[in-house]
């Protein structure tokens, strides 16, 4: 703030009623007060133009974030394009391992090593038990038709090698897919601590904005009140000159006044000569000076 008790105030009539030694004083001060004035204000300018560079800096350092933000972002985006088509394809590849297994009938029914088991236990019994006739024709033809069972399971399998390939290449693509679903996570991170230091740089931009703001309002202030000392010294300065200027008529004047009287008396001298009369030096020193001897 300006300290305005040591602002120098001038008013029509100081002008008119001070005199000239006052009305110099005056203007001394004016000037002093003037130039300390214009002094502060170039202080309060540069402290102001620091404050708008380092307002536009903080502003690039926040574009520079939103543009690395937006960088990651897309980066994000192709990500997710790429884990959606991926995750699309090994959906379409376990299916078709699914409808494949489901006509094989892989899905239904005993394994080979259940049908296995149950054929041996089946001929142990065949060995060990006294059957009647009836009976054992009835587990031989169980045996065989688990045997066929076992023989039909064992062609399904060993004509389908290419199914574990299928599963294979799913499992692949899932797994690069996943990668790519780590990357959209570890990006979008970035993404979202780069949009934070954004916001952050973008409001230290305006607190020191508003500083620099209130730094240039304090600018204007002392600005004006130097402006107002300058003009005041003006002020003083041409009536200065106009006092000069009737001091300048007066003694112009005056010399006026006087070579008349000069000249009146020489004439006076002039006419005793005329007349006779005997002239002292002095005399004809002022018939002279006025040119008439």
């Amino acid at each position: 703030m300006v300290d305005e008790s040591k602002n120098i105030e001038v008013s029509d009539s100081d002008l008119e009623s001070d005199s000239k030694g006052q009305l110099i004083k005056l203007a001394g001060k004016l000037r002093d007060r003037r130039n300390d004035l214009n002094q502060m204000a170039s202080k309060r300018a540069g402290k102001r133009d620091e404050l708008n560079a380092a307002t536009r800096e903080k502003v690039d350092e926040a574009q520079e974030h939103r543009e690395k933000r937006d960088e990651l972002n897309e980066q994000v985006q192709e990500h997710k394009q790429k884990r959606n088509e991926l995750n699309a394809k090994a959906n379409e590849l376990f299916d078709e391992v699914e409808g494949r297994k489901s006509d094989l009938e892989l899905d239904d029914g005993k394994g080979l090593e259940e049908l296995e088991e149950e054929i041996e236990q089946l001929e142990f019994k065949q060995q060990t038990e006294v059957l009647s006739t009836e009976d054992e024709r009835e587990l031989i033809e169980k045996i065989e038709n688990k045997r066929e069972e076992y023989r039909t399971r064992q062609e399904k399998l060993e004509g389908n090698d290419d199914l574990e390939g299928m599963v294979e290449e799913a499992e692949e693509v899932r797994s690069e897919a996943s990668q790519h679903h780590q990357q959209v996570t570890e990006l979008a991170d970035q993404a979202q601590e780069h949009h934070n230091q954004m916001i952050e740089a973008y409001r230290e931009a305006d607190d020191i904005r508003d500083e620099a703001d209130e730094m240039h309002e304090a600018f204007v202030e002392v600005q004006e009140a130097a402006d107002q000392h300058h003009e005041d010294f003006v002020r003083v300065q041409k009536r200065l000159r106009e006092l000069d200027k009737k001091e300048e008529k007066a003694r112009k004047s005056n010399r006026e006044q006087e070579r008349e009287e000069a000249k009146e008396e020489a004439e006076e001298i002039y006419q005793k000569f005329k007349e006779g009369e005997t002239l002292d030096t002095e005399d004809l020193m002022k018939l002279q000076k006025t040119g008439l001897l």
